[in-house]
């Protein structure tokens, strides 16, 4: 981290499972995690992805800090979500902390999408989303253990996602898992927080969420986007010892961008179909990229 403000042993002990890890900002709040002292876990399909992420957080962290183990796991499975959680209980007892942050997005005109792809983003961000937690929280209260689990959401939970309604349902549902869980799990010691970023620059977001040759995918009033430490502070913050009375907040990290300009796509109902049709192709050769490198493992 280039800005941190907490004491570098701030989450030693902790250990915390970060979906999504091995890239993007799952990778970046993993690494801030881990140099304050937590040992944290990657999950993710790709293996190739998680074994980089990890030998690079683990090279990155000083003596007294933390580590980080990558582990492949498809978070869409409950019996793939069993097996990772059960592994991880096995090798070093319970976690402390869980951060839900796989996802999957794109943006399109919701009349074209199809169930395979309204699928594609519901499967990992609600129904993932919600098999983690469920199975973190069914270890910690039957051993009587407190936990933490930290999701990360959108804006769109509050104003609406148009042009990326998939996501938009799917976050709107965590968020509501998330104040559902604040309160019923609340007297067990768990407590549920979220977070909504907003323009925070990373290759996947950058390739399917921008539109073409816009740069930032969505601006603040700040005139800029948000920086790596930024929201690994917010993330640390959450997870920190010494805040047991938080729980069932939802906070957003986006320069006051949602309330400015609706941190949504809502502008792109002025695009034609020549636009549209860029934006398709330009999403498409992300994932094709994507998909060679997962066939050729690297």
């Amino acid at each position: 981290m280039t800005n941190p403000i907490f004491r570098p042993d701030l989450l030693r002990g902790g250990r915390i499972l970060v979906t999504g890890g091995g890239s993007g900002l799952g990778k970046i709040m993993a690494a801030g995690l881990a140099a304050l002292g937590a040992t944290v876990y990657l999950c993710g399909r790709r293996e190739d992805v998680l074994t980089q992420a990890e030998a690079e957080i683990n090279a990155a962290c000083v003596d007294g800090a933390g580590r980080a183990v990558g582990i492949v796991c498809d978070i869409r499975s409950p019996e793939a979500v069993d097996a990772l959680l059960e592994r991880i209980w096995n090798e070093g007892g319970p976690l402390t902390g869980l951060l839900n942050n796989a996802a999957g997005n794109f943006i399109a005109r919701t009349e074209t999408i199809s169930v395979r792809g309204f699928d594609a983003v519901a499967n990992t961000v609600f129904r993932g989303g919600f098999l983690v937690t469920h199975g973190c929280g069914q270890r910690w209260i039957a051993g009587g253990q407190p936990g933490s689990v930290v999701s990360i959401l959108s804006s769109w939970i509050w104003n609406g996602g148009p042009f990326a309604t998939a996501s938009a349902m799917s976050k709107a549902g965590m968020h509501a898992m998330t104040q559902s869980l604040a309160v019923e799990w609340a007297n067990k010691g768990i407590r549920l927080n979220a977070i909504c970023p907003g323009a925070f620059s990373t290759e996947g977001a950058d390739a399917r969420m921008a539109a073409p040759d816009s740069g930032v995918m969505i601006g603040s009033p700040m005139g800029r986007a948000g920086r790596p430490d930024e929201l690994v502070n917010l993330a640390a913050f959450l997870f920190a010892p010494g805040l047991g009375f938080l729980t069932g907040q939802t906070i957003a990290i986006d320069g006051a961008a949602w309330q400015a300009t609706g941190q949504n796509f809502s502008a792109l109902t002025s695009w034609d179909d020549g636009q549209w049709q860029q934006a398709r192709e330009q999403a498409q050769a992300a994932d094709a990229r994507d998909k060679a490198a997962r066939a050729s493992g690297q």
